[in-house]
């Protein structure tokens, strides 16, 4: 089944109209926000953009995937709904939705989509809202582990000095810049700079940020955009940020532009704690 990987709220709407239709939306906003209003029927999921990867060790994507099969299976999703995932608006949550859409895949969810604008878009076109908690019966996740689309820190050493792959960061201006290791604050992280060989385009620029209700650009914008770091769609791309969020974002951007991309999830937060690993330490300044 070829799903849409970004809906608008007009195919959201219909699809819940669907009786017939076996559709779970998954809100990954915070706690907070979700109690007080959500989409109808929404379920939240917040770990989704909480969960840190201890590291990309076999061991590690193990404990990734057993966590969220355990929460999976608890809210009752079995691997083959149809998955709606949903943030407030897609430049202020740090790709979660994105994130969520990821880690869904990852795990071998096959029908997942994104929707288009968040919860902003929703909630201007006027559409109902909910306080209420559903309730679920709890299922049986079946993982079917999708490692083709993730990179992991041995594959990402690996690609440092070949120049057929294409290392994109995508964090803020003061990561990459080299004064901050992470969003939260500048020291979160024990060490700042980037991956060698890195090329950066900050997430912000593949979206129309400015607009009231903020979307990702056209198909030939990314393209353009993309071309004017070297990327093309021939190209290998690794993207990373500071956990694999901001870098899921890019990925759903230049997927919908036929570029095709990996996400290294553990990003800097994983690469930085690691001192037997590389980086560019070099404070740029503009």
């Amino acid at each position: 089944m070829n799903t849409k990987l970004l809906i608008s709220h007009q195919e959201l709407t219909s699809l819940l109209a669907e009786k017939s239709s076996q559709t779970v939306l998954i809100d990954t906003r915070s706690q907070e926000d979700y109690a007080i209003s959500h989409i109808p029927q929404s379920i939240n999921i917040r770990d989704f953009f909480t969960y840190l990867l201890e590291n990309s060790s076999p061991a590690g994507l193990k404990q990734l995937q057993e966590y969220f099969a355990e929460i999976l299976s608890r809210v009752g999703i079995s691997g083959t709904e149809q998955l709606i995932v949903y943030e407030d608006t897609l430049n202020k949550g740090y790709g979660q939705s994105c994130r969520a859409a990821f880690l869904l895949k990852y795990l071998g969810c096959t029908q997942v989509s994104i929707l288009h604008g968040g919860y902003k878009a929703w909630l201007k076109a006027g559409l109902p809202t909910s306080d209420e908690v559903p309730k679920r019966e709890s299922s049986i996740f079946r993982l079917h582990p999708n490692a083709d689309i993730m990179v992991t820190t041995a594959e990402m050493l690996r690609a440092i000095d070949n120049p057929t792959i294409i290392k994109l960061d995508v964090r803020d201006t003061s990561e990459w810049l080299g004064v901050s290791s992470s969003p939260y604050n500048p020291d979160f992280c024990p060490r700042k700079g980037r991956i060698p060989n890195a090329v950066w385009l900050e997430w912000h620029h593949l979206m129309n940020s400015e607009s009231e209700i903020p979307t990702f650009r056209s198909p030939d914008e990314i393209r353009e955009i993309c071309s004017s770091i070297g990327i093309t769609s021939e190209s290998i791309v690794y993207i990373y940020c500071f956990k694999g969020s901001r870098a899921a974002n890019t990925l759903i951007a230049l997927e919908q532009a036929g570029i095709s991309a990996k996400n290294y999830f553990g990003s800097w937060n994983e690469w930085s704690r690691d001192f037997s690993l590389p980086i560019d330490s070099t404070v740029i300044s503009i």
